[in-house]
């Protein structure tokens, strides 16, 4: 059995999803979890090596997923090798590599990357006889499912690739809007222009609420839109995909707002900068119904160390928001609050913090893109070789 502290609530530190991993509560067969694949307070997700198109998305309720898809399967993609494309708007299924054998003590939820989430590819977790996204009640053992749904770009993935994460905790995990807010008088978890927030400024409501910051830059750049009719995106790719090729720059108008377009995908940043403190993990809630026409940001973990650092000299990072406004066009303004973050206890502090010491790629960010994006401009295709076809424009270089 895992060795936790007597009456140990919260979520489970990186030390010991390692050992939960060498119980055997997670198992991938063949296919060994690696050290890279924990992080501080979560464990990556793999793809396996097929994925099924469906006519529609679907909850197994009282079946197994493998009986209730049979049906609604349209075609089947090989995800090995090169793996395959996803079509915008449409539902794939993708069995996972990773199984569970929770014991009865330990609960899962699952949540995209914030990779994935900036990418607009919406992804939830399915399990066998679960009648909720996402969550994985305690005591499962079965397979785990993954529904991928590219909203914006057609991407390309492959098996072995990590969209979502998995946090394992035991007993009451959530601290109350009270806890929260005597965590934040000690060990300050938002700041605003390098100050803590003062405690009569902050907004809490079952969580902890952030702010748009919509007077951007010297040039008022706030954010970015995804463009339409894009090339491929290969997730795999890690700064190798041209920014312009997928985004547009988005300005502030007069009195710092923007209107949004329906259904446009935008990538913004929050007013606030998080700091994460060891014992803690966040979430960032995807729907806030307050919102009216407003869906803001994918659900998605942050890990203890997000804009923390032990030496006190990072006074948080900024977190990137995903918008998009449904019907009707939608004014947003800068300080209006569109999301919130949910804190959770750590059963220990993880031994290694999310940022300096994992290598993280958004900690101290200031610009909402992917690590799939780079700024430097495209170099020019290599001479072709007598006797070889030269590289066409929309092949991909790099990985």
């Amino acid at each position: 059995m895992l060795e936790l502290p007597p009456g140990a609530e919260g979520v489970l530190p990186c030390q010991l999803i390692a050992e939960a991993v060498e119980l055997g509560y997670v198992d991938a067969g063949d296919y060994k979890v690696q050290p890279s694949h924990i992080q501080p307070a979560s464990l990556d997700l793999r793809l396996g090596d097929r994925a099924y198109r469906l006519r529609c998305s679907f909850l197994p309720d009282a079946d197994a997923v493998d009986f209730k898809m049979k049906p609604l399967v349209i075609d089947e993609l090989d995800l090995r090798n090169d793996g395959a494309v996803l079509e915008p708007n449409r539902p794939y299924l993708i069995p996972l590599i990773e199984h569970l054998e929770l014991p009865p003590t330990v609960r899962a939820r699952a949540n995209p990357k914030s990779s994935t989430g900036r990418l607009d590819v919406f992804t939830r977790v399915i399990t066998d006889h679960g009648f909720q996204f996402d969550e994985v009640r305690a005591g499962y053992r079965g397979p785990l499912y993954l529904e991928v749904v590219p909203l914006s770009f057609a991407v390309q993935v492959k098996q072995g690739l990590a969209l979502n994460q998995l946090r394992l905790s035991v007993g009451r995990a959530r601290l109350t809007d009270d806890e929260v807010r005597a965590t934040h008088r000690t060990t300050p978890l938002l700041y605003r222009r390098g100050a803590p927030v003062p405690d009569d400024q902050l907004a809490t409501a079952d969580g902890l609420f952030l702010s748009l910051d919509l007077r951007g830059d010297e040039h008022r750049h706030v954010g970015y839109r995804a463009r339409q009719n894009t090339p491929r995106l290969s997730v795999a790719g890690i700064r190798s995909h041209r920014v312009d090729d997928y985004w547009e720059p988005i300005t502030s108008e007069a009195g710092n707002r923007i209107v949004l377009d329906p259904e446009r995908f935008y990538l913004l940043l929050s007013e606030e900068s998080v700091s994460v403190p060891p014992d803690l993990a966040a979430e960032m809630t995807a729907v806030d119904p307050t919102s009216g026409e407003l869906r803001t940001h994918y659900a998605g973990f942050f890990d203890p160390g997000f804009g923390y650092s032990r030496d006190h000299r990072l006074l948080g990072s900024r977190a990137a928001l995903e918008v998009r406004a449904h019907d009707v066009p939608f004014m947003i303004e800068h300080g209006q609050r569109v999301c919130k973050l949910t804190f959770e206890r750590m059963v220990a502090p993880p031994d290694r913090l999310y940022g300096d010491d994992i290598g993280s790629h958004y900690q101290g960010q200031v610009d909402t893109l992917s690590k799939h994006f780079s700024r430097a401009p495209a170099p020019p295709p290599p001479p072709a070789a007598p006797g070889t076809l030269p590289l066409f424009a929309d092949e991909e270089r790099g990985t």
